[in-house]
């Protein structure tokens, strides 16, 4: 099969954009989060003729606002969930040793224990089934091990030792949510995927002939187009039910639960290891995160208006209560330097405690077309594309080959040119190379292009962020990034890595990505404007008592894509 070009920029979305408006599709994905742009993936890996729209940028929903983890969920194993458990470790050590070693990264946790006897059985007991089931799908990962008191001091001096006696630790996956779904989406266009961020769908329709017409709205230029499909992929996470209803189906009974992370210094907690922390209503995750801590998360339903939840000062005093819990020394407010949060699309079920509804996914089919896929866990996304690609498989007249995706590594996962030592250039230092191609593997030599060209491109855009100019401009250039928003929030995470919320790089990012994206000065002062109010809208947020409180100070700041606070 005849590849293209991976790179997704303006001008490879408008070409797309009239492809999606002319040429008759097989496969039409809705929604760019994970398991859209995984869709889409399958489905032109197998040879079909794919599309795919999302309302605003790869995943600017839930797929950007996770723990970060490829993991199995440890915690399942309590409510006997094996097959979740293990599907989700198999998927886990693809990505560590195929799919995207570039990305995902090996990361260990402690779990303090506070009795000697029993909790150390009970806990031991659980993570012992959890690595053999990781090694029986082939883990590459080290195995457990018990520490006592004095061995956990070492390895985590922060933990109150005078509350635990020893603990256990064990290993998992850390990878960036946004950075992996962008890299899936650049995957799936260089196997023929047509992609465009920036498209609402407004209208599903099926008709005797057996085709499926999406009509869809371009909200950077408010133009129309209409997709011929003949079938469409549901993938939208938490808008599930509206896309079912547009199209005249039943809906899923899609609930939400919003979690919130808090961003800390590294100098805040001092340990070798993450740590996660067993709470009342599930568990706590604090995660390394650079020079960072990311902590998190919780786990409440969500009824409000889901394409920007806010966390409330409730949300993040109840984080710092229980991560203060094992604490020697307390993390307080004023040390948290970002706050986000997300909403998980769950499957309702008979409880009413959205911690106890299915992390497991389904897969429904309306018999005119339209497949809706729902539920899941970000680590299995994989599996969940690929059994919304096989059942559109019905609508389609050739035979369609099988999946691949299990050997198909992403974008950037051939590192062989680096892994001979080949050295960086003169402006980029051995650790700086050393993040650059976590975040970028073998593409990386595309910025050290940029860099032997321009020297400048390898200065930061911001003082207490890593970030270098070449990112920046390579995410506008390759990356899809259309706004301010998209290079500080998701291509970057200045918004919750800088103390300004990353408004300090927003005059130096604009100017950088300018001229590739075609913006003019009133459209720069347009970006910076959106992004800041953004930014005090959030603040605003987090100061607020409660959700609906919370929900309506966030939504005090307009989209920059529709210009609607939606």
């Amino acid at each position: 099969m005849r590849m293209r070009s991976s790179e997704l920029s303006p001008k490879q979305r408008e070409r797309d954009l009239e492809r999606l408006d002319s040429e008759p599709l097989d496969v039409l994905v809705i929604g760019g989060g994970v398991t859209g742009a995984g869709a889409a993936l399958d489905a032109a890996s197998r040879g079909l003729k794919v599309g795919m729209v999302e309302q605003r940028d790869y995943a600017s929903g839930t797929s950007s606002r996770s723990s970060k983890l490829f993991h199995g969920g440890l915690r399942y194993l309590e409510q006997f969930d094996f097959g979740l458990v293990r599907e989700a470790l198999a998927e886990r050590n693809l990505m560590l040793e195929t799919l995207c070693p570039h990305l995902a990264k090996p990361v260990s946790f402690l779990y303090p224990l506070k009795h000697r006897i029993w909790e150390r059985f009970y806990v031991g007991a659980g993570v012992l089934l959890y690595d053999l089931m990781a090694r029986a799908s082939g883990s590459p990962l080290p195995r457990h091990r018990h520490l006592s008191k004095k061995q956990m001091a070492t390895v985590a001096p922060s933990i109150d030792g005078n509350a635990y006696v020893g603990g256990v630790q064990y290993w998992d996956a850390r990878v960036d949510d946004a950075r992996h779904t962008m890299t899936l989406a650049r995957t799936a266009a260089s196997h023929g995927a047509l992609m465009s961020p920036s498209t609402r769908v407004v209208e599903i329709s099926s008709d005797a002939t057996g085709w499926v017409e999406v009509g869809a709205v371009d909200l950077e230029d408010g133009g129309h187009l209409a997709v011929q499909t003949k079938s469409v992929i549901n993938a939208t996470g938490v808008w599930s039910d509206d896309i079912q209803e547009l199209a005249g189906s039943n809906p899923f009974d899609v609930e939400a639960s919003k979690g919130i992370h808090l961003v800390v210094p590294r100098d805040t907690i001092h340990s070798e290891t993450g740590i996660i922390i067993r709470t009342k209503a599930s568990v706590l995750f604090v995660i390394p995160w650079g020079d960072q801590w990311i902590v998190g998360t919780t786990d409440t339903p969500w009824s409000l208006r889901r394409a920007h939840p806010a966390a409330s000062k409730t949300d993040i005093e109840y984080l710092l209560t229980w991560v203060n819990s094992v604490l020697s020394r307390p993390i307080t407010e004023e040390q948290v330097v970002g706050v986000y949060a997300g909403l998980r699309p769950l499957l309702a079920g008979e409880s009413e405690q959205t911690s106890k509804l299915s992390r497991e996914h389904a897969v429904t089919d309306d018999g005119k077309g339209v497949i809706s896929v729902a539920g899941g866990k970000y680590t299995t996304y994989r599996v969940m594309a690929k059994d919304a690609v096989d059942a559109t498989t019905r609508y389609l007249s050739d035979s369609v080959p099988e999946s691949k995706t299990e050997s198909l590594p992403l974008v950037g996962a051939d590192m062989s040119a680096w892994d001979s030592g080949q050295p960086p250039p003169e402006a980029v230092d051995s650790e700086v190379h050393e993040r650059l191609l976590g975040r970028y593997g073998g593409n990386v030599s595309d910025l050290y292009e940029m860099i032997e060209e321009e020297p400048a491109m390898a200065e930061r855009v911001d003082t207490e962020a890593p970030y270098l100019a070449a990112e920046l401009l390579y995410a506008a250039t390759h990356e899809g990034a259309l706004h301010l928003d998209d290079f500080l929030t998701r291509r970057t995470r200045l918004s919750i890595e800088t103390r300004s919320r990353g408004i300090d790089a927003t005059k130096p990012v604009a100017d950088l990505v300018a001229s590739s994206l075609g913006w003019s000065e009133s459209d720069k002062t347009r970006e910076i404007e959106h992004y800041t109010a953004r930014v005090d809208a959030e603040l605003d947020s987090q100061r607020q008592p409660d959700d609906r409180t919370a929900d309506a100070a966030r939504m005090g700041a307009p989209d920059v894509r529709t210009g609607g606070a939606e």
